[in-house]
């Protein structure tokens, strides 16, 4: 695959420099991301929940296209066809092509992607080095960063997917090291009740990114709780399988027990029916007993905290208990690409951040005095809460550097092919 990419700017020397650099770092990673794939890799779309990779790699340069170039004057349109097929559900904007069929854009060709991608950049960055864009130009060029970053996951996370329903279930790269976990103990940590700070202040008012789902910062009542250190395990979801947790009604949200039933569900996806081995980014792989249990729907993970007479935790209690914790933790960055085992002799609480997302109990909605961004933007995340979960801290998919403590992720309780564990909460006794 040609991951040919502009060049990165020079030095950093002013804020429109140092934004052209990182533009240029996290444009690359994309394509670095997509160069172990074939252009018949990047193309297939495995369920309509997905997206083919080299839509990932045309929709993101759209977003700089439509939200940032095109608000120069006498911009001329890469080609304005694709407008429509790259758009993704901005209707303020115009129609999209329709979401399931993401997969049958066998035109343009992956080269033209990746040549679009290339003229796009060579433009923006050239702004961003004569210091020519307006504020609210380079604004929505710092969400489209964050906007990237989203996709590189997505993008991880569709072509396991893909990778896993084709008959032969190739390796998406062979040379990644799964390194085994030592058993850490669970623990459980107590906490108060307490009236704490959810959410971050309103950006672009406020200079820290945040998207306009987490703000604006807002009191709430956390209730005495207690957080267990650290994710469920493969160990000990395996003991829930075993005591027939997928066949017990009375653990079941009434819709997660009628899908698991119509799905067949015996286990989280990618496992092996054995329970001995999972599929991964590098291929089949022996279950490492000691790593976070991953790629659960919130049902599952609903009906596992049940069964262990304990529950989800609250996305507040989730954030109080991340507040003033550096955002750091096994990402993407890594380069292992699967949830590693918690540290060893650690007994803080762990695997906050990375790893897995972990689902909540909380549903997806509108903080109180939420206003979505200004203009065709506030479709970004608003119009999504109907119907979602919140999980929280980012996984071992998520680019390093682009989670906090407030970052809501959101994906309907079904979902089960994103990096998706659990960590227990319990109420006290």
């Amino acid at each position: 695959m040609n991951t040919a990419v502009a060049s990165p700017p020079p030095a950093a020397t002013s804020p429109a420099a140092a934004l052209a650099a990182r533009y240029a770092g996290i444009r690359a990673r994309s394509v670095a991301l997509a160069a172990p794939l074939s252009a018949e890799d990047a193309m297939v779309q495995s369920m309509p929940d997905a997206s083919p990779s080299k839509w990932h790699l045309a929709h993101t340069t759209w977003f700089f296209e439509r939200f940032v170039l095109a608000s120069q004057p006498g911009h001329v349109p890469f080609n304005a066809e694709w407008h429509y097929l790259f758009n993704s559900y901005y209707q303020s904007i115009g129609p999209a092509h329709a979401r399931p069929q993401r997969g049958l854009l066998s035109r343009p060709s992956l080269e033209q992607v990746l040549h679009y991608r290339g003229v796009v950049d060579q433009q923006v960055i050239a702004l961003l080095q004569a210091d020519a864009l307006a504020p609210q130009a380079c604004h929505q060029l710092l969400l489209g960063l964050h906007h990237e970053q989203q996709h590189q996951e997505l993008l991880l996370t569709d072509i396991k997917h893909a990778l896993w329903c084709n008959p032969l279930q190739p390796a998406y790269r062979d040379d990644l090291v799964y390194p085994q976990a030592t058993p850490t103990p669970l623990r459980w940590h107590d906490s108060p009740e307490q009236i704490v700070e959810i959410g971050a202040p309103a950006w672009p008012a406020h200079p820290a990114f945040a998207y306009d789902n987490e703000s604006p910062v807002h009191r709430v009542l956390v209730p005495a709780h207690a957080l267990a250190n650290r994710p469920v395990s493969n160990a000990e979801y395996r003991q829930f399988i075993a005591a027939g947790g997928y066949a017990e009604v009375g653990l079941w949200m009434s819709e997660g027990w009628a899908l698991c039933q119509a799905e067949g569900w015996q286990h989280p996806l990618y496992w092996d029916d054995a329970l001995e081995r999972e599929f991964t980014l590098g291929g089949w792989r022996p279950l490492d007993p000691h790593a976070p249990v991953c790629h659960l729907s919130y049902f599952e993970a609903d009906a596992y905290a049940r069964w262990q007479g304990a529950r989800l935790p609250t996305e507040f209690e989730w954030e109080a208990a991340a507040a003033g914790v550096p955002p750091h933790g096994h990402f993407a960055d890594a380069d292992h690409l699967h949830p590693r085992g918690a540290p060893a002799g650690d007994h803080g609480l762990l695997q906050l951040f990375g790893d897995v997302w972990e689902w909540t109990s909380s549903a997806y909605g509108a903080y109180p005095g939420f206003r979505p961004f200004a203009g065709n933007l506030g479709e970004y995340n608003g119009k999504f809460m109907n119907g979602q979960w919140i999980l929280r801290g980012g996984s071992c998919a998520t680019p390093d550097a682009h989670v906090r403590a407030s970052y809501r992720n959101f994906f309907a309780p079904s979902a089960r092919w994103q990096f998706a564990g659990v960590r227990l909460a319990r109420d006290p006794a």
